[in-house]
């Protein structure tokens, strides 16, 4: 399974030069396990989950659908201002080999006033090589170039094996197609791991619906379907829904039991039994926080975890101390000996942070252009000092040791 190591985006809102993690080839410091954004409103921390988002959106439903969205208004809202230039992202993956990760390259632009991929790239060094450049497997140009078949890069190869590529849409991915041959193994993981990313947008009233009945293996980004999810789990993973009611009776004092139930008219319904009453409550009628806390035993409880989760501040309506404890639950999750699970978090509290080390979180802020800008707390030396004597990270950002530029 890939793993990202870094990204790096341009031309992207707030984004005109953003990077995090490792973006070069040398080693450098990859993304952890779990990775956490903080600072002020409007510094772009949400711009940071959607790019993945948009990224995620091009290869499923190509360019212009992802553009499009509501929440995004077209490319040339998307651009950031006063930028001529394409929207370009360079991701780092660790696939098979450590010492040879694969860089992926996509610059999206409008042509003909439609946007459109205008160059797409993958590269990874010659097996066998911990030096030297990477050569490309994947070089498209408007839609046109070469693609090179095989699980690695070799220079004998790179002129007998090459084939000639054209797609027919210009809006969509060269990995969209091409990841589904089987000649090409390497784009075929990055497609299927960029496919499996998962952004949660969690929205209670969304839970609260009632959906047709009926199992569904994964959750959606607002969480209307969890109700689904959950009789899937009840269903195929006996242990595990049983791990999830666990989570909720530990978090949620007096929850005894959930049980999806049909109604007659075929809408799922979740049944909530709690110590003291003996009338059932159903999901209309729960709290934000209960909601949020199941949606969230869902995905830590998950025996096939989606590779990369994105959560956007994880804490709104939960109690501090859950926010604490779901902190500590996320890092368990990511941490797991053999996990392939990467989380991006964005959050504004630092009973979250406290749960954190200073490597796993960096501030953004905006500098005096607009553009935002990312540190990580490591790189802080005072931040790095206070936590190495005991203080936790939360306490010294909330002391404002972390000069966030936020009013005092």
């Amino acid at each position: 399974m890939a793993r990202l190591l870094g990204i790096r985006i341009k031309n992207y809102r707030t984004l005109a030069d953003f990077s995090l993690g490792q973006v070069t080839y040398a080693q450098g410091d990859a993304l952890p396990r779990l990775a956490c954004l903080i600072g002020p409103n409007g510094s772009g921390k949400s711009t940071v989950l959607d790019a993945f988002g948009f990224v995620a959106d091009c290869l499923l439903g190509g360019v212009e659908s992802a553009c499009d969205k509501p929440s995004r208004g077209g490319f040339d809202r998307l651009r950031t201002q006063g930028e001529t230039g394409p929207i370009e992202f360079e991701i780092f993956f660790e696939d098979d080999d450590p010492a040879r990760p694969i860089v992926y390259l996509l610059h999206v632009d409008q042509v003909g006033g439609v946007p459109a991929v205008v160059r797409e790239t993958l590269r990874q060094r010659q097996k066998g090589e911990t030096r030297g450049k990477p050569y490309h497997f994947l070089k498209l140009e408007g839609g046109s170039g070469k693609v090179w078949a095989g699980q690695s890069v070799e220079l004998k190869a790179q002129a007998r094996d090459s084939q000639r590529v054209t797609l027919v849409q210009q809006d969509k991915l060269g990995i969209t197609t091409l990841g589904n041959l089987p000649e090409h193994p390497r784009i075929v993981r990055i497609r299927s791991y960029i496919e499996e990313w998962y952004l949660s947008y969690f929205v209670p009233d969304a839970a609260r619906a009632l959906p047709a009945a009926g199992a569904q293996r994964w959750l959606d980004r607002t969480g209307s379907n969890v109700g689904n999810v959950l009789q899937y789990f009840q269903r195929q993973h006996k242990a595990e829904f049983g791990g999830i009611m666990a989570r909720l009776a530990e978090a949620i004092p007096g929850l005894k039991k959930i049980t999806p139930e049909r109604s007659k008219d075929n809408r799922l319904l979740l049944r909530f039994d709690e110590a003291g009453y003996l009338d059932p409550f159903y999901q209309q009628s729960m709290s934000d926080g209960t909601l949020k806390m199941l949606a969230y035993a869902v995905l830590l409880e998950d025996p096939s975890p989606r590779p990369f989760i994105g959560i956007e501040e994880p804490e709104n309506g939960l109690y501090v101390r859950l926010v604490e404890r779901l902190a500590g639950q996320l890092s368990s999750r990511a941490s797991r000996l053999g996990s392939p699970t990467q989380i991006l978090v964005t959050t504004h509290s630092p009973y979250f942070v406290d749960a954190l080390k200073p490597e796993q979180v960096w501030l953004l802020r905006k500098g005096t252009d607009g553009h935002t800008k990312a540190t990580r707390a490591a790189d802080m030396p005072e931040v790095q000092e206070l936590t190495d004597q005991g203080l936790p990270l939360g306490s010294l950002w909330y002391s404002n040791h972390f000069d966030d530029g936020a009013p005092g």
